[in-house]
Formats: structure tokens, sequence, C-alpha cells
């Protein structure tokens, strides 16, 4: 009996080595990402795109749709989704999506605003 208990004392405690990275993780790339870029088979074009949101734990939300998300290194993956497109992390707070369209390649640059920016008076 005592050896069992090891046994799942163990297994609980990999488990849990397990999930502590990936809340981290979401921790670290969670926030509203705006879309600042765009290019269609290379050409830049207007970014219409509305925000990105990525929350804590590990939900995200764009044109309406929502699902989970998962964070594997240095890539973004939207994991609710039948395609499951995924996304480079860059550094400057940026997500990099790229993906077929047409005959070419598409792009997509999110960039997470770290602060909002008020308006400030003097009296």
């Amino acid at each position: 009996m005592p050896r069992l208990a090891l046994i799942i004392l163990a297994g609980l405690g990999a488990s849990l080595f397990l999930v502590a990275p990936c809340s981290r993780a979401h921790a670290q790339v969670s926030g509203r990402y705006q879309c600042v870029g765009a290019k269609v088979r290379g050409k830049a074009v207007p970014c219409k795109s509305r925000p990105l949101l990525l929350t804590e734990d590990g939900r995200y939300e764009i044109h309406g749709r929502e699902g989970s998300y998962v964070v594997i290194g240095e890539w973004l993956v939207l994991a609710d989704r039948k395609e499951r497109p995924r996304a480079k992390i860059a550094p400057g707070h940026r997500i990099l999506f790229q993906f077929p369209c047409g005959k070419g390649t598409c792009e997509m640059t999110f960039q997470r605003r770290t602060a909002t920016l008020g308006k400030t008076f003097l009296s």
C-alpha cells in the first residue's frame, strides 16, 4: 500500500511540474494585441484585423471566435481551431502569424501594448 501512495504522489508531482511552465508562459504572453502589419504575397497591406486577446488562463478571442491556446517554446498554437494555426512569439511583445492564402503566403503581425497612455493636464 505505501508503494502505491508513492507512485501516486510521484505522478502528481510530475504533472504539476509539466503544468507550471505552461501557466507561466500564458502569463508572459497574455494581453491585448493590436494588428500592426500585414502582408499578402509579400506586399504590405493595411491591417484591418480586430485585436487579439490572450488571457492568463489559456483562452483567446479574435474576430468573435473564442478558444484555447498553448505556448510551446517560442510558438503560440491556437488549439481549438480545426487547422491549428501557430504563430511565432517575437521580441518586442510581438506575435507573427504566417498562413497560406490563395497561391501565396499571408503574414500578420500583432503587438501588445504594455502601457496605456493617458492624457495629462497641467493645473
